[in-house]
């Protein structure tokens, strides 16, 4: 088992964590939680050995192998097998069978074995990845954020694979339900130091919450005794009656530890601004229909009403068309199909991606919360900066030095700002940490208004939603329920059966290898200048965001120094480096769609041959 002992770490003058101890059992699964910046993702990397600490020791027995999961898809080669024979060592490179049985354990079959990993869905992609990271066999998982841009099917299928792992696992995760389904054990950095504390990060922060009580009543008691030592002493160490007394008292409040008051997080604070209405119905859908290509609708025939209080929640696979529909209702894009009747008095705030792209960058984030309402006073918008965690001077700050998840918090701010009785959210917890996500959750909930959301959080779904719209089985449902009701009654079509297939399909059929070879090729020409605007776009924006964090380091270095020169150039390069990554995540979402479209197209035709 690894053993951290005295570890500490500092970045450019500022301590990261100090003199932090812990010790892995077996079978450990640890949920590691922390604000943003605290330390959680340069703690895996110290202990992986791709960063240095300032002291302390980091001791991993010998043959006890890690293993990480990368976030970043990237695959080379042209099947399946090949792509995971990578991981093999020299002497085993022609061991398909230690590969096979690996993949066949995570639900793929052999004819999958044989087909290019571009093909499958984000889900199957990350497991083709996890399937290179246990053939090196490892003993531990460090797991950093694996859940990022997952949907809920994947989600759901990762959570049993990390419950099932024979192993130790170190989980960084900002969705709680999700971590305290699959930990044992749960451990923070708090104050510079590490916590670890048996049970889910309830049982953590109920912990700590006690401990801080503790201190703050024993610290409360102290200052009281120090306060009358100092008084005694005041008073008697002048008169020579009192004064080898007094003398001793000062003996006594030297020995005396003073304790130090405790650092407290800031925390974001909402409270959705709420505009009374006196529908009952705040609006009718008829038979909704939307694609980008008119041949290929995303959704068709859609019907539903939307009564006031009303929360509606979207879900579904990737790129399916949820963040389309949220958008369609929202008289985001232009009309197709069908008929939306919105009562005269509704008023709607809208948080997404877009609205997001939209904020002026020469603005100031109070320019802009200012901006959503005539009748918002500069008082209650300094009060809403407050709340998104821009108090004071930090208000004045322009848009376009500001990071993604300070401008989502400045969207939300706005939203916060925004009269409204139909909030549109679209994946709202991005960027948001494990407290601020409760926070959001809380603010949805006491919300008197109605909600239509996407999110692929099953904590806000079984929380928040009473109503349901899924994208499945080709097209998209409404469901008047909960979520849980929805799995109880109709489920998720590809976990019918619930344990992945390990059978081999009898593959003797001469002409139908032959048509399938055909099928394939055709696919892959068709998909080719997609995969290749793909891998451009990737390798692009990582590239971009390298130099986006080298410049964004000039600028706070520049901002430090009061070098107003330097940080008006710094400013507007960081924003052209922005606008440059905006346009590659537009470009690499078009032509991830049309691949994905391509893909399940012929998926289908190969699904004929096979029946």
């Amino acid at each position: 088992m690894i053993q951290l002992t005295n570890l500490s770490k500092s970045f450019g003058g500022q301590t990261l964590f100090r003199d932090i101890n812990l010790k892995v059992a077996r079978n450990q699964k640890i949920g590691f939680v922390g604000r943003n910046g605290s330390g959680k993702s340069t703690l895996f990397k110290i202990v992986l050995g791709e960063e240095s600490h300032d002291s302390g020791d980091v001791s991993i027995p010998k043959n006890y192998r890690l293993g990480t999961l990368k976030q970043h898809l990237v695959f080379t080669e042209p099947t399946v097998r090949e792509e995971c024979s990578l991981v093999l060592p020299e002497d085993e490179q022609w061991n398909f069978y230690k590969i096979e049985k690996i993949l066949f354990g995570l639900g793929f079959t052999a004819e999958d074995l044989e087909k290019d990993p571009m093909g499958f869905s984000g889900g199957y992609q990350i497991r083709i990845n996890l399937a290179k990271l246990l053939a090196t066999e490892p003993n531990m998982l460090l797991l950093d954020e694996p859940t990022n841009y997952l949907d809920i099917l994947s989600l759901r299928w990762l959570r049993t694979f990390i419950r099932e792992f024979d192993g130790e696992v170190i989980l960084i995760t900002h969705d709680r339900d999700f971590m305290d389904s699959v930990t044992t054990h749960t451990m923070g950095i708090q104050r510079k130091g590490l916590r670890l504390v048996q049970g889910d990060s309830h049982k953590y922060y109920a912990t700590l919450e006690m401990e801080d009580e503790t201190y703050e009543k024993t610290k409360a008691n102290q200052d009281k005794k120090r306060k009358e030592l100092e008084e005694f002493i005041a008073r008697n160490k002048a008169r020579a009656s009192t004064a080898a007394l007094a003398q001793s008292k000062v003996k006594e409040l030297e020995k005396m530890d003073e304790m130090a008051d405790l650092e407290s997080d800031t925390n974001l604070s909402f409270k959705f601004n709420y505009q009374d209405t006196p529908a009952k119905v705040i609006f009718r859908a008829e038979e909704l229909g939307f694609g980008y290509n008119p041949d290929e609708p995303l959704f068709q025939g859609l019907t539903f009403a939307l009564e006031k209080g009303k929360r509606l929640a979207i879900i579904g696979k990737n790129g399916k068309g949820k963040s389309t529909l949220l958008n369609y209702i929202a008289g985001e894009l232009p009309h197709q199909q069908g008929e939306l009747n919105f009562h005269p008095s509704t008023a709607f705030a809208h948080f997404g991606q877009t609205n997001i792209e939209r904020l002026n960058v020469k603005s100031t984030i109070i320019d802009e919360i200012s901006s959503v309402s005539k009748d918002i006073g500069i008082a209650e918008v300094r009060n809403i900066c407050g709340r998104m965690m821009f108090s004071g001077e930090l208000g004045d700050k322009k848009i376009e030095v500001l990071s993604g998840g300070e401008r989502s918090r400045v969207m939300l701010g706005k939203i916060i700002g925004t009269p409204a009785n139909l909030l549109f959210l679209d994946e709202p917890t991005n960027h948001l940490d494990m407290q601020s996500i409760d926070a959001l959750a809380d603010a949805i909930d006491a919300f008197e208004g109605s909600l239509i959301m996407v999110t692929h959080s099953e904590m806000l779904l079984r929380k928040l939603a009473d109503a349901l719209i899924i994208f499945h089985k080709g097209g998209a449902e409404y469901f008047d329920g909960t979520y849980d009701e929805f799995l109880e009654k109709i489920g998720w079509e590809e976990e019918e059966g619930s344990k992945p297939k390990k059978k081999k399909p009898k593959i003797n059929h001469k002409e139908r290898k032959k048509l399938r070879k055909a099928v394939m090729q055709e696919r892959n020409e068709e998909r080719k200048p997609y995969t290749k605007e793909i891998k451009f776009c990737e390798e692009k924006i990582e590239e971009m965001e390298v130099a986006l964090a080298a410049k964004n380091g000039e600028l706070e270095k520049a901002s430090n120094s009061g070098d107003n020169s330097a940080i008006m150039e710094l400013s507007h390069e960081v924003g052209l480096i922005q606008q440059e990554v905006d346009a590659l995540f537009e470009r690499l979402e078009v032509a991830t769609e049309k691949d994905d479209e391509i893909v399940a197209r012929y998926e289908l035709k190969l699904e004929e041959i096979d029946a």
